[in-house]
């Protein structure tokens, strides 16, 4: 079932777009971003990007529709997992260097985790089972330094480091699992870690900029538990820069709560707002069950799906809403898993790639125009 949203509400959404403090988001510091942690790994297996059926570098293919920032996860040692994942720190550096000497930006997701850290998982590595608390932070902070360390040194220093990925019900379990009972939850062991990752993060410097901190969480349209969530973050003292969030519709709310909480974020807490993870199907998937969608599931819906989503954000209050950034655009193309990238099955990429173009005139990085856009 598709559902249309009517032209009043449109209209509505439409008066978003100032904020009552006039400002909207600088064009210097606007991410238009992409996570595209698999797309090497596609590419070097025989996958063939194209735009107009003409074969194209994929981050070529991004970068001539305005992207200016690459997100990359890094897990610990994925060789030791079953998944077996691609996304080691040497697979990671050799992706990063490519991307930022073509002009990327750098955003590193640490999942402190040999797989997926996710709200359903956030199994420590198999390195530091068994660690007591102390070592536990230990190992962290010294992982997090030699892994920046590494990256700096290649020449992919990150702009902005990701403490966890989705870290609502904490990270690596279960020494940080955030629990339901207790006067505290583990709070102090939680906060703890975060903290020494970011220490890591300070110490591997030597001079360079510190990247900016972000901290994800998934609760893109749900008020409480970001509330509930950035309070306890305040109460333990932990210092950050960036606010990231998920928003996947079929999960995380309707476009109205995402406002709702975008508005509040910026407006609570004063921190830059990213919503770091975004997607839309292209075609019938099925993970809306019988609830209804908010756009057609189709190629020109999920153009109508980004647009939206940028229009609210840009619309944050005090100029605070940063960047949004696209899951996975290039999975490998593959009946089932590739509905929500941005590719059709014969590698052409789709409409959607086009939304940041009447922003950047099709030129990476560059946003010109009244208020930093171009109309």
């Amino acid at each position: 079932m598709v559902l249309r949203i009517p032209f009043f509400l449109l209209a509505g959404l439409a008066c978003f777009l100032l904020p009552a403090s006039g400002r909207m988001a600088n064009a210097a510091d606007y991410a238009i971003g992409a996570d595209l942690s698999f797309l090497m790994f596609a590419e070097e297996r025989g996958t063939v990007f194209k735009e107009n059926d003409r074969a194209k570098p994929g981050l070529q293919i991004f970068r001539d529709h305005g992207y200016n920032w690459i997100r990359l996860r890094l897990f610990h040692t994925p060789s030791e997992h079953r998944d077996n994942m691609p996304n080691d720190l040497d697979y990671t550096t050799r992706l990063a260097v490519k991307a930022k000497e073509m002009g990327y930006k750098f955003l590193l997701c640490y999942h402190y985790s040999d797989s997926w850290a996710d709200p359903g998982k956030q199994w420590a590595p198999k390195a530091w089972e068994g660690k007591n608390h102390p070592e536990t932070v230990k190992l962290l902070q010294e992982y997090t330094k030699e892994t920046m360390t590494a990256l700096r040194l290649a020449g992919a220093m990150p702009d902005m480091v990701q403490i966890g990925n989705e870290i609502t019900p904490g990270m690596v379990w279960p020494d940080g699992r955030l629990g339901d009972t207790g006067p505290d939850n583990n709070w102090p062991n939680f906060s703890d870690l975060i903290k020494a990752g970011i220490r890591g993060v300070e110490e591997s410097l030597e001079g360079a900029p510190r990247p900016r901190v972000m901290l994800q969480i998934d609760r893109g349209g749900d008020l409480p538990a970001t509330r509930y969530f950035f309070n306890k973050i305040r109460e333990y003292g932990v210092e950050y820069d960036v606010i990231g969030q998920s928003y996947y519709p079929w999960w995380h709310g309707s476009l109205l709560d995402l406002k709702e909480n975008l508005d509040f974020m910026a407006m609570e807490y004063e921190k830059e707002i990213i919503l770091v993870e975004v997607a839309y199907h292209w075609k019938e998937n099925g993970e809306y069950g019988s609830s209804p969608t908010p756009f057609p599931q189709t190629p020109e819906g999920q153009k109508e799906f980004l647009e939206t989503v940028n229009r609210l954000l840009l619309a944050t209050p005090n100029g605070l809403g940063k960047g949004i950034f696209w899951w996975e655009p290039a999975v490998p193309l593959r009946p089932g898993i590739s509905s929500r990238g941005i590719f059709d099955m014969e590698g052409n990429v789709l409409p959607v790639i086009n939304v940041f173009d009447k922003y950047t005139r099709g030129r990476a990085g560059r946003v010109t125009g009244p208020g930093g856009l171009t109309q």
